[in-house]
């Protein structure tokens, strides 16, 4: 027996794919310090090569993946992080995000006539000659029966990083430090991500690493703390940041060994694509009879999910009429 569309909630054909140490929070002990280490790993391959992009926007795809990957561990409840650019260049929409569990997807929508004349010019263009001048939006979901949380801000910058600096500086007035890669590699898509905040000189817990009151010691420390860490996160090449033979432990000793490095609990990363035949179904049920007629070619319907580029079809008298 066929289960019918409106009840079929399997996942698609996509990738069974989990990183187990996608994400390394880490802190430095006694400093106003805290940081996160990313490693996508081979789930960089999954999720950018299922679609059809110049390398150029892969690779700005892979950054904004580890971007949110990132950011999302500083979730605490159910739900998601995203990152949308939408910009008048070539590049005209990009869409990241990451949930509270680690699921990744990323989508892209470019102008194929534009790319090409832009790469063309410049192989290598930078991130910002890719997107243009428009906005960068970053958002917390917290799921149908909450208020979403996001802040937008004016593209600034030439790479996805400096956007992302200038989002957490006029936003949230928050330093930062963050340092992302994505390239091509013998072994496929790479993408990794190192990001350092400056915190607050209050108690409590820091990425659930240590606890106590560490007040004190980060106002002693200060500027000069955090100077220090910046200067040794700019040692990490782009190299070590994306090699996975180098464990994300290995990684953050070589940079912070002599600052009282606490590595946290890593977490997981996963392909995270949250489509359905069940969920396009009720999207598909919100329209009148004559207009899903109008989308029926040869009585069949479909629908592409552009996360995981899957096409869906529908035979006509799947949806609809199931509810008369």
């Amino acid at each position: 027996m066929v289960t019918p569309a409106f009840l079929d909630r399997g996942r698609p054909d996509v990738p069974d794919l989990v990183v187990p140490a996608g994400v390394t929070p880490f802190h430095l002990a006694g400093r106003p310090v805290r940081g996160r280490l990313v490693r996508l790993g081979r789930l960089a391959e999954a999720l950018l090569s299922r679609h059809d992009n110049p390398p150029a926007v892969s690779a700005l795809g892979g950054k904004a993946l580890a971007l949110v990957a990132a950011l999302s561990t500083a979730l605490k409840f159910q739900g998601s992080f995203s990152l949308q650019i939408k910009g008048d260049g070539p590049l005209g929409l990009l869409l990241a995000d990451c949930t509270d569990t680690g699921s990744l997807r990323f989508y892209a929508r470019g102008d194929a006539e534009a790319l090409d004349t832009l790469l063309a010019d410049h192989p290598e263009p930078t991130d910002r000659e890719l997107t243009g001048a428009g906005y960068l939006a970053l958002t917390v979901d917290q799921g149908p029966d909450m208020d979403r949380h996001q802040g937008i801000v004016e593209i600034s910058g030439d790479t996805l990083a400096a956007m992302a600096t200038h989002y957490f500086e006029t936003s949230e007035q928050h330093a930062c430090r963050i340092m992302l890669a994505a390239r091509q590699t013998p072994e496929g898509w790479r993408a990794g991500a190192l990001i350092l905040e400056r915190i607050a000189a209050t108690g409590g817990t820091v990425d659930g690493v240590v606890n106590g009151d560490v007040g004190e010691a980060l106002d002693e420390l200060g500027e000069d703390a955090w100077d220090t860490a910046v200067v040794l996160a700019r040692t990490l090449t782009d190299d070590e940041l994306l090699d996975d033979a180098l464990p994300p432990e290995m990684v953050l000793h070589r940079l912070f060994h002599e600052e009282d490095l606490k590595i946290g609990q890593s977490r997981a990363l996963a392909y995270g694509c949250r489509c359905s035949r069940a969920k396009l179904t009720d999207v598909l049920e919100r329209f009148p009879e004559d207009d899903l007629d109008h989308m029926a070619e040869d009585g069949q319907i479909t629908m592409k999910c552009e996360f995981c580029n899957i096409d869906f079809r529908f035979a006509r008298g799947e949806v609809g009429r199931h509810l008369a």
